[in-house]
Protein backbone atom coordinates (compact mmCIF):
# COMPACT_ATOMS: atom_id res chain seq x y z
CA UNK A 1 0.00 0.00 0.00
CA UNK A 2 2.78 2.43 0.91
CA UNK A 3 4.62 1.64 -2.33
CA UNK A 4 1.48 2.43 -4.35
CA UNK A 5 1.11 5.74 -2.50
CA UNK A 6 4.77 6.50 -3.16
CA UNK A 7 4.26 5.83 -6.87
CA UNK A 8 1.12 7.97 -6.90
CA UNK A 9 3.02 10.86 -5.32
CA UNK A 10 5.91 10.55 -7.75
CA UNK A 11 3.67 10.52 -10.82
CA UNK A 12 1.84 13.54 -9.38
CA UNK A 13 5.16 15.40 -9.00
CA UNK A 14 6.14 14.57 -12.57
CA UNK A 15 2.77 15.62 -13.99
CA UNK A 16 2.75 18.91 -12.06
CA UNK A 17 6.32 19.67 -13.17
CA UNK A 18 5.49 19.03 -16.84
CA UNK A 19 2.30 21.11 -16.63
CA UNK A 20 4.17 23.98 -14.99
CA UNK A 21 6.79 23.81 -17.74
CA UNK A 22 4.04 23.97 -20.35
CA UNK A 23 2.54 27.02 -18.66
CA UNK A 24 5.97 28.69 -18.45
CA UNK A 25 6.47 28.02 -22.16
CA UNK A 26 3.15 29.71 -22.94
CA UNK A 27 4.01 32.73 -20.78
CA UNK A 28 7.45 33.02 -22.39
CA UNK A 29 5.80 33.12 -25.83
CA UNK A 30 3.25 35.81 -24.98
CA UNK A 31 4.87 38.17 -27.47
CA UNK A 32 5.28 35.59 -30.23
CA UNK A 33 2.93 36.20 -33.13
CA UNK A 34 0.75 33.23 -33.99
CA UNK A 35 1.74 31.29 -30.87
CA UNK A 36 -0.94 28.88 -29.71
CA UNK A 37 -0.45 27.43 -26.21
CA UNK A 38 -1.10 23.75 -25.53
CA UNK A 39 -3.56 22.70 -22.84
CA UNK A 40 -2.44 20.26 -20.13
CA UNK A 41 -4.82 17.32 -19.64
CA UNK A 42 -4.49 15.15 -16.53
CA UNK A 43 -5.72 11.56 -16.43
CA UNK A 44 -5.77 9.05 -13.59
CA UNK A 45 -3.78 5.92 -14.36
CA UNK A 46 -5.42 2.50 -14.21
CA UNK A 47 -5.94 0.88 -11.79
CA UNK A 48 -7.43 3.74 -9.81
CA UNK A 49 -5.08 5.28 -7.28
CA UNK A 50 -1.91 4.21 -9.07
CA UNK A 51 -0.93 7.68 -10.20
CA UNK A 52 -1.62 10.29 -12.81
CA UNK A 53 -0.44 10.94 -16.35
CA UNK A 54 -0.45 14.11 -18.39
CA UNK A 55 -0.86 14.85 -22.06
CA UNK A 56 -1.04 18.08 -23.99
CA UNK A 57 -3.72 19.11 -26.46
CA UNK A 58 -2.73 21.55 -29.14
CA UNK A 59 -5.11 24.37 -29.84
CA UNK A 60 -6.37 25.31 -33.28
CA UNK A 61 -3.64 26.99 -35.32
CA UNK A 62 -3.80 30.71 -35.95
CA UNK A 63 -2.50 32.78 -38.82
CA UNK A 64 1.22 33.51 -38.50
CA UNK A 65 0.56 37.24 -38.14
CA UNK A 66 -2.10 36.83 -35.42
CA UNK A 67 -1.18 37.86 -31.88
CA UNK A 68 -0.27 35.21 -29.33
CA UNK A 69 -3.29 33.34 -27.96
CA UNK A 70 -1.71 33.09 -24.50
CA UNK A 71 -4.03 34.36 -21.77
CA UNK A 72 -1.76 35.55 -18.95
CA UNK A 73 -4.53 35.39 -16.34
CA UNK A 74 -5.27 31.76 -17.20
CA UNK A 75 -1.60 30.76 -17.29
CA UNK A 76 -0.89 32.50 -13.97
CA UNK A 77 -3.83 30.73 -12.34
CA UNK A 78 -2.75 27.41 -13.85
CA UNK A 79 0.78 27.93 -12.52
CA UNK A 80 -0.56 28.39 -8.99
CA UNK A 81 -2.71 25.26 -9.32
CA UNK A 82 0.24 23.22 -10.61
CA UNK A 83 2.43 24.46 -7.74
CA UNK A 84 -0.24 23.39 -5.24
CA UNK A 85 -0.49 20.01 -6.99
CA UNK A 86 3.29 19.62 -6.72
CA UNK A 87 3.24 20.49 -3.01
CA UNK A 88 0.41 18.04 -2.31
CA UNK A 89 2.15 15.26 -4.23
CA UNK A 90 5.27 15.90 -2.13
CA UNK A 91 3.15 15.49 1.02
CA UNK A 92 1.86 12.14 -0.32
CA UNK A 93 5.47 11.03 -0.78
CA UNK A 94 6.37 12.15 2.75
CA UNK A 95 3.44 10.24 4.23
CA UNK A 96 4.30 7.11 2.22
CA UNK A 97 7.92 7.40 3.31
CA UNK A 98 6.87 7.61 6.96
CA UNK A 99 4.61 4.58 6.56
CA UNK A 100 7.39 2.57 4.93
CA UNK A 101 9.76 3.57 7.74
CA UNK A 102 7.19 2.55 10.36
CA UNK A 103 6.65 -0.77 8.60
CA UNK A 104 10.40 -1.45 8.49
CA UNK A 105 10.75 -0.56 12.18
CA UNK A 106 7.83 -2.84 13.06
CA UNK A 107 9.30 -5.78 11.15
CA UNK A 108 12.85 -5.27 12.50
Amino acid sequence: MAIAALNSGITGLNAAERALGNSAHAIANTGTQGFQPAQAVFKENAPAGSGVSISFQAQQLQAADAPSATDLATETTNSLVYKAQFDLSAKVIQAADQNIGTLINTKA
